[in-house]
C-alpha cells in the first residue's frame, strides 16, 4: 500500500417498580458445560458458533468429507489451531475439535468469558459503558404485563448500562438502552463488565493531527495507520461485498473509495435492520464496538463479534476490524470522544481508502 496516494442522546426515564417484581424467574447464571474427550489434550480454548450453522471435517480442508453441522451459539472445545496448507488463502487458520476440524471463519473465541463479579452499585448519570462477558446474555423487555425475551447479545458486543437495581432474586440486574431504537431491555449484571474510564483514554495525544493518517487498501484487505512516517498499526480487515443487484435500500454494500475524515465517533452502535425481536437470525447486529463514522451513508470502521475471517469482503459496506485492534483505532483517532458520551462529531483523522 502506497502512503503518499492520494447532545449527548436523550434517555427515557425509568420506572424501577415494573421491574422489582419480575426478575426472580429470568435471572439463569451463564455456565458453559462442555465435554471433555479423555482421549484428547486439554482444551485450548473455547469457540462460539456465530453463523446459523458451519460443516465440521474429518480434515482442515473444506475438500474434506464433512462430517457433520454445527448450528448457531453452539459451544465447541477446540484443541489445536492448525495453519492448512488447503487455505483458503486469506485464513488458512482451522480448529481440531473432538471429532475433526471447523474453520475459523465463523467462530469466536470466548475461553476469556466469565462471570463479573461484584457488578456495579451505582453508574454515571450519563449511563455506563460494558461489555457482555458471557459468551451470549439473553436479554428481556417488559411488554404491558409481562417480560418477553428480546436480543441476544454476545460476548464482546459494547452496551450502555442506564440503571442497576436488585431485582426480587436479590441479585444485581442492569437495564440497558439501545441508542438507535431508544429501547430499554435488562440483562443479568454479572453478565456485563463495566469499562473503566482508563481503558478508553486517548492515544498518541502529543501527536499533531494532522499526523495521523489511516490507509486502508480494498486489494490487499489492509488497514494500516501512521503517524507521520511511521506505521503504528497494521492489521487485515473485511470489507463491503459484492453484489450482483442494489440492496433494497439502494445503498452500495461496496466500501467507498476516496478520501474521508473520521466524522462521528461512538463506542456502541446498533447495526442491522432496526428491529425489535428475539428472532437470533434476523439482520441485528446489537453493540458494535469502537466506532468511526467517515461516510453520510453510514460506513464506518468498528469491531467485530459476529466473524473472525478477515483478509476477505465480509460486511455491508463498512470496514469490519478485530474487535481488540478497532478498540486501539478508536481511542488513537480523532475526533477525541469522553468515556461518557454517547456520540462525539467533529472533523477528524484522515482516511484513504484505495481500490
Amino acid at each position: 500500500m502506497n502512503k503518499n496516494s492520494s447532545v449527548q442522546l436523550s434517555r427515557r426515564s425509568f420506572l424501577k417498580s415494573s421491574i422489582l417484581s419480575a426478575c426472580s424467574f429470568l435471572f439463569q447464571p451463564f455456565q458453559i458445560n462442555i465435554p471433555i474427550d479423555i482421549d484428547l489434550p486439554t482444551p485450548i480454548g473455547k469457540g462460539r458458533v456465530t453463523t446459523t450453522a458451519i460443516y465440521r471435517y474429518q480434515e482442515p480442508s473444506f475438500k474434506s468429507q464433512r462430517s457433520g453441522m454445527i448450528k448457531r451459539d453452539e459451544l465447541i472445545n477446540l484443541f489445536d489451531t492448525i495453519t492448512s496448507p488447503h487455505g483458503p488463502a486469506h485464513n488458512p487458520r482451522w480448529y481440531q475439535i473432538s471429532n475433526g476440524y471447523i474453520h475459523s471463519g465463523y467462530i469466536q473465541r470466548v475461553e476469556r468469558s466469565r462471570l463479573n463479579i461484584p457488578p456495579l452499585s451505582k453508574i454515571h448519570a450519563s449511563g455506563q459503558l460494558g461489555e457482555i462477558c458471557v459468551p451470549y446474555s439473553q436479554s428481556y423487555r417488559r411488554v404491558g404485563t409481562a417480560w418477553e425475551p428480546l436480543y441476544r447479545l454476545y460476548f464482546g458486543s459494547v452496551h450502555w448500562i442506564t440503571d442497576v437495581f436488585k431485582g426480587s432474586d436479590r441479585k444485581t440486574w442492569y437495564r440497558l438502552t439501545d441508542e438507535r431504537m431508544h429501547a430499554n431491555y435488562i440483562v443479568p449484571g454479572v453478565h456485563v463488565r463495566p469499562i473503566p474510564d482508563r481503558e478508553l483514554t486517548p492515544l498518541s495525544k502529543d501527536v499533531p493531527s494532522e499526523q495521523k493518517q489511516i490507509l486502508v487498501s480494498i486489494p490487499e484487505q489492509r488497514l494500516i495507520a501512521y503517524e507521520g512516517d511511521t506505521a503504528v498499526l497494521q492489521i487485515p480487515i473485511s470489507s463491503g461485498i459484492r453484489l450482483s443487484k442494489p440492496p433494497a435500500n439502494g445503498i452500495p454494500t461496496e466500501t467507498p473509495i476516496g478520501r474521508f475524515r473520521i466524522g462521528t465517533k461512538m463506542p456502541s452502535k446498533h447495526m442491522g435492520e432496526g428491529n425489535l425481536t428475539a428472532d437470533i437470525e434476523a439482520y441485528e447486529l446489537l453493540g458494535v464496538p469502537w466506532v468511526g463514522f467517515f461516510h453520510l451513508d453510514g460506513y464506518g470502521l468498528h469491531g467485530t463479534y459476529w466473524h473472525d475471517n478477515f483478509g476477505r469482503r465480509m460486511s455491508h459496506g463498512c470496514i469490519n476490524l478485530p474487535s481488540f485492534y478497532a478498540k486501539w483505532l478508536y481511542r488513537w483517532m480523532e475526533p477525541v470522544i469522553g468515556s461518557g458520551e454517547w456520540y462525539r462529531r467533529g472533523v477528524g483523522t484522515v482516511i484513504e481508502i484505495s481500490g
